[in-house]
């Protein structure tokens, strides 16, 4: 992690800035919270909880959650492509402009271990990868508990409006056409991250 994304943690957290960080929804964090798995106060004269940074870190290790993601709380995006310079100015940008956290897979399973151990918040997938079913990819994220709230973003140069319509119902979240600009791909990754409270 360099110094430019290095920002101060926060002592005390949202339930949506630790849902972020343990890649959950926020009421899953609500529910924690209540059963007092998850320690932590509320506002007075509201509904509003905090929970303190201390308890989290505990609550995390206790439950053998990966603590990368915690000290930064940046949205964390996993890239799919083989080409190497579409790759190269995605992660240039989004790490420099955006401040994402990123890493990059080239190949199936790649893509599962890094997926497994990053837990992102949004994977950007090439659909015309060799040997990826891309369809099953964006399936398995979906059945995998460890990473329901992953969003798959597809990106292709060659499909028709109505092959795009169809991606919604194979598991994708987004939809990219190359080539893109950069500024779409950080409105991409903006919406599907976005938490509705």
């Amino acid at each position: 992690m360099n110094a430019t994304t290095n920002t101060k943690m926060k002592d005390v957290l949202t339930t949506g800035e630790v849902a972020k960080i343990c890649n959950v929804a926020p009421r899953t964090v609500s529910k924690w919270f209540d059963s007092g798995s998850l320690t932590g106060y509320r506002i007075p004269g509201s509904k509003d909880r905090r929970i303190p940074l201390t308890q989290l870190i505990r609550f995390m290790k206790q439950h053998g959650m990966p603590l990368n993601g915690l000290m930064t709380g940046q949205t964390r995006v996993m890239i799919l492509d083989e080409e190497a310079d579409v790759v190269e100015v995605l992660e240039k940008i989004l790490e420099g402009e955006a401040k994402y956290e990123v890493e990059v897979a080239k190949s199936g399973f790649d893509a599962g271990v890094t997926a497994e151990k990053f837990r992102p918040h949004v994977i950007l997938l090439d659909l015309h990868l060799k040997g990826i079913d891309a369809p099953m990819v964006a399936k398995h994220v979906k059945s995998n508990a460890d990473l329901q709230l992953t969003k798959v973003i597809a990106m292709s140069g060659r499909l028709s409006d109505a092959e795009v319509k169809g991606l919604t119902a194979q598991g994708f979240d987004g939809f990219l056409r190359k080539p893109f600009h950069v500024r779409q791909v950080i409105e991409a990754i903006e919406d599907a991250t976005a938490v509705v409270y």
